[in-house]
């Protein structure tokens, strides 16, 4: 019983971790919190996104980097995920919310049937498109192991990676993370 635990313990160390991995500094040190499961970086301890690139749900190519510039929420899911389907009104609202200043949201749906991506989309009136990911190759590239979704990702507007959520959100989790992300690139802009 005691193996089992140290394996437990050494596992949520791990996972711990691995949601630092995009927020972790050159010289070891980390100026990411971690508070509640939601972890924030400063932006000069972030790191740069993976590629991203794929078809969208609707056929359509897609390009992250054509976004650059803009806050992205990234949230990887599937129609088959309980706590996806518990979170897809928080995040539809999240986006409306946040839209208007300068955020855009990204699905990336993994190992699913289009079919039926497609379906939770219009059953939980998701209107941010979604990259169709079956073999979940990017979800890999965001270590996401294809048992872990959801998992949630909000990059500034430079494609670098602020906040890390490896979990079902909420609207009044995620949307503050946003509005601070939002707020503080809009602040290192300077005034227009």
């Amino acid at each position: 019983m005691r193996a089992r635990r140290w394996i437990t313990g050494a596992l949520a160390a791990t996972a711990v971790a691995a949601g630092l991995v995009g927020c972790s500094a050159d010289d070891g040190e980390q100026r990411c919190t971690n508070t509640e499961g939601i972890i924030e970086c400063a932006p000069d301890e972030r790191s740069t996104v993976p590629e991203v690139t794929g078809e969208l749900l609707d056929g359509t190519p897609y390009d992250l980097t054509d976004a650059r510039g803009q806050v992205v929420v990234v949230n990887f899911w599937g129609s088959w995920c309980n706590p996806c389907r518990a979170e897809a009104d928080d995040l539809e609202n999240t986006y409306q919310a946040t839209k208007g200043s300068g955020v855009t949201f990204l699905g990336i749906n993994v190992q699913d049937d289009r079919d039926k991506a497609v379906a939770f989309e219009e059953s939980f009136k998701v209107t941010y498109p979604s990259v169709f990911d079956p073999a979940s190759r990017l979800a890999l590239r965001f270590d996401i192991a294809p048992n872990s979704v959801p998992a949630t990702f909000v990059l500034d507007r430079e494609g670098r990676i602020a906040t890390v959520i490896r979990s079902a959100v909420t609207q009044q989790q995620l949307q503050p993370a946003v509005e601070r992300v939002a707020a503080e690139q809009a602040a290192m802009a300077g005034p227009g």
